[in-house]
């Protein structure tokens, strides 16, 4: 695991650091890594602008790897014989 050496941390900084972390029941070091891994998620996570944006693509992407389902192929029958059955009943 690797080791980075944080120089010339404001005090005030710090401080906030050491509540947050004291709050939250960790050490400062483990509070470090939340607060990285939290801003690195972040920033690498699609925004809800370009999620937006891709829906259309998505939707034709699903539309077209969309194989319609004939219910002969499971030894069903047609919905439509059935409507006729009950309807004759």
């Amino acid at each position: 695991m690797a080791t980075i050496h944080a120089l010339n941390i404001p005090d005030e900084l710090y401080e906030q650091l050491q509540h947050l972390a004291k709050a939250e029941n960790n050490s400062i070091d483990a509070q470090v890594i939340t607060i990285l891994q939290n801003a690195l998620q972040a920033k690498t996570q699609p925004t809800e602008e370009e999620k937006r944006k891709n829906v259309p693509k998505l939707l034709e992407e699903i539309s077209r790897r969309r194989r319609r389902l004939n219910p002969a192929d499971f030894g069903l029958p047609d919905s439509t014989e059935l409507i006729r059955e009950d309807r004759d009943r």
